[in-house]
């Protein structure tokens, strides 16, 4: 039988080619990514229509709960297998986009891990994709350097740097730039595929391996499709069954009621579970978006002290540790802040509150989107846990229902949340469109899913005609009434120039078609990839 590798790939490239980007998308890998497209594409497919299965039974209110035909596996006794050596102390894990500069810094940094992004703190510009593929590539080789051309500034990795993890986009991302059959792949297949055809012999070599954050999961069937795509790919590159390693976000609260289902579907494969937050409160609004009595206030009071959140943290630390994987922390979202210490003392303490928090609740690390904050949460941590890992420290079984993990934060909805979610959502939507997914807004790091919670708060707001503190009825009226005025006050806040050079007419457009569509969009993405 002939080797589908050594054939010519049938897919079609409609993004630029260039000598760099053709080092990358050679005949090989591009075959690589075909057969796993042609073999795992359907799957992925009939699974993102069992997503919009199940919001159609949420929404006839038929709400989520722990499943009754995977009973056995929560109830019975059994471990992933251990992690490797360059994956046990994972106390600090620094995130960000693939940018080239950004990965040699990352990977510099005190951190222990650092998570490579492709998906919600990168803008999947064609160029940024593929970009982001051969900078990783000269990272994993070792190869990797950067002058500014600003200052001529030079940027190289250290001796000893940080352990290299990378995050795909999520199943709901196509890739329009290659096409099958006429039909634009899976963006995580392709981001996945390229990434470990490139890369996996060589990280073997110098004693790491091909390591992945894996986003946006909503069942544990989307788990398994990971799981075969992974004893395929090592199969194909005939890498032993196991070297790769992936850790779960539990981003979505469907995800929440599968965490043990999902550690199993990926037994041989799994770095734990981590606790992304902002995703996580993005997916509570939206799946519940039609109930009145699910609507959440200003996002700033909904913090990890409500009950819904620390709900979810007690199950996944306990979940993890039972079976013998890593609990991750989330990310803090706020950055150092420049010429103000007050304000930045004031930053900083929350950050120190916060990581403390998530080491007493057992996690076995946590996230950060700046290199400033290393030393906090390593402190943090430090303190907690002189050894590399708490995955020992088991948990009595804290109980947790669906009760408990639907229970809704109460809270006030004031015009002021309204103002910062529009301010937020228009200023992220506008840098997504000129390619940057990671924007530092109001001394915080913000990225997709913070976008989210600002976007699917107001249209929550509207949907359900909910009243702010002080009297408003949110409706489409007051929504444009304010959105109006935030431009002026953002044209004021970055300068006419800079405004005006942007892409604020269309993040504006999109955004408030987003808002007043009688239809929720999944995710902003997705119509906002067209212009990109």
């Amino acid at each position: 039988m002939e080797n589908i590798m050594e054939k010519k790939s049938a897919l079609k490239i409609t993004g630029q080619r260039t000598v760099e980007f053709d080092e990358i998308l050679t005949s090989k890998a591009l075959a690589f990514i075909e057969e796993i497209e042609t073999i795992f594409g359907p799957r992925r497919k009939k699974l993102l229509e069992n997503r919009l299965d199940r919001q159609k039974k949420i929404d006839q209110g038929v709400f989520p709960d722990f499943l009754s035909k995977t009973e056995s596996i929560r109830s019975s006794e059994w471990e992933v297998s251990p992690p490797p050596n360059d994956l046990l102390d994972r106390r600090v894990e620094i995130t960000g986009p693939i940018d080239r500069k950004m990965i040699i810094n990352a990977l510099n940094s005190p951190a222990k891990v650092f998570m490579a992004d492709f998906e919600d703190s990168n803008s999947p510009t064609w160029d940024n994709s593929i970009n982001g593929q051969i900078n990783l590539r000269d990272a994993a080789n070792r190869t990797i350097n950067f002058t500014n051309p600003k200052n001529q500034k030079f940027y190289k990795l250290n001796p000893s740097i940080a352990t290299l993890m990378v995050r795909p986009r999520g199943w709901h991302l196509d890739e329009k730039n290659v096409l099958l059959n006429g039909e634009p792949i899976s963006a995580s297949i392709f981001d996945f595929s390229l990434y470990f055809y490139h890369n996996a012999k060589q990280l073997l070599q110098d004693g790491t391996g091909p390591y992945f954050y894996l986003p946006k999961l909503e069942s544990h069937l989307e788990a398994r499709l990971w799981n075969d795509i992974f004893i395929f790919a090592q199969s194909k590159l005939k890498i032993p069954k196991g070297t790769i390693k992936a850790t779960v976000l539990i981003e979505t609260i469907l995800a929440a009621f599968e965490m043990d289902e999902i550690l199993y579907e990926l037994k041989d494969h799994s770095a734990g579970l981590n606790c992304g937050r902002w995703d996580y409160i993005f997916s509570f609004i939206k799946k519940f978006r039609s109930f009145s009595d699910f609507v959440l206030p200003d996002r700033s009071q909904v913090t990890m002290s409500r009950h819904f959140l620390s709900s979810y943290v007690k199950l996944l630390v306990y979940t993890c540790h039972r079976r013998g994987a890593h609990a991750m922390g989330g990310m803090a979202a706020q950055i150092p802040i420049k010429n103000d210490n007050s304000a930045n003392e004031k930053a900083m303490n929350m950050v120190v509150l916060d990581k403390e928090r998530e080491a007493n609740a057992g996690h076995d690390g946590t996230w950060i989107a700046h290199p400033g904050l290393s030393e906090i949460a390593l402190s943090a941590f430090n303190k907690k846990m002189p050894e590399a890992n708490q995955i020992q420290r088991k948990m009595e079984n804290p109980n947790i229902t669906a009760k408990d993990l639907l229970k809704v934060p109460t809270g006030e909805i004031t015009m002021n949340g309204l103002r910062e979610n529009i301010k937020v959502g228009i200023q992220y939507v506008e840098a997504w469109l000129r390619g940057n997914g990671c924007v530092p807004l109001y001394n915080l790091m913000e990225d997709a899913a913070t976008a989210e919670i600002s976007r699917a708060q107001i249209w929550q707001w509207i949907k359900n005609s909910c009243k702010t503190n002080s009297g408003e009825t949110i409706n489409v009226t007051l929504f444009i009434q304010v959105l109006e005025e935030q431009l002026i006050v953002i044209k004021e806040e970055i300068g006419e120039d800079k405004f005006s050079a942007g892409k604020f007419t269309l993040a504006t457009e999109l955004f408030k078609s987003m808002i007043t569509s009688e239809d929720f969009d999944e995710f902003l993405t997705l119509p906002a990839y067209s212009h990109i």
